[in-house]
């Protein structure tokens, strides 16, 4: 979505986007109720290679809420979360805490437009595409954005962190 449209759907994540100026693709999908794998159901939904399509994932690192997000079909190692933000101890939040944190509920957890801005480290694979899609602020939406910009919009650092 060119910079200068409105985003046909308001969620805080569009609405952060637009207001930066970023560019980017709004995806959306009829999200079933009964998928395993909200990340996976994005992937085949939208056609696109699971590899491009981004979970993002809450953890506690040494206390404080931190953001993950990784490629869809891996998982978040900890430990690598926890050395890429220069903590020692790191665990998964849990659902609840994660929703009131981002205000977002599970399945549609955006690392973009959250409540509060948290510490992001963004897996390092997302940068071999040009584009990559991270939720759009709820189940069945998608934002496709350039890794470049999802970096700069969450002030993320980028290290390995998926497994």
């Amino acid at each position: 979505m060119a910079a200068n449209q409105k985003p046909a759907d308001g969620t805080p994540a569009f609405v952060m986007l637009h207001r930066a100026g970023i560019e980017f693709t709004p995806h959306s999908y009829v999200h079933d109720p009964r998928a395993d794998s909200f990340g996976m159901e994005a992937a085949r939904a939208l056609g696109v290679e699971p590899g491009r399509v981004f979970k993002t994932l809450m953890a506690v690192v040494d206390g404080e809420l931190c953001v993950g997000v990784v490629p869809v079909m891996g998982s978040l190692d900890l430990k690598a979360l926890a050395d890429a933000l220069g903590g020692k101890r790191s665990q998964m939040a849990d659902a609840a805490q994660a929703q009131r944190a981002t205000g977002y509920v599970i399945g549609g957890i955006s690392p973009i437009g959250q409540k509060k801005l948290h510490r992001t480290v963004i897996d390092k694979s997302a940068a071999q595409w040009s584009t990559v899609f991270v939720s759009g602020g709820r189940r069945g939406l998608e934002a496709e954005v350039r890794p470049d910009d999802l970096v700069r919009i969450t002030r993320a650092v980028v290290a390995r962190i998926a497994r």
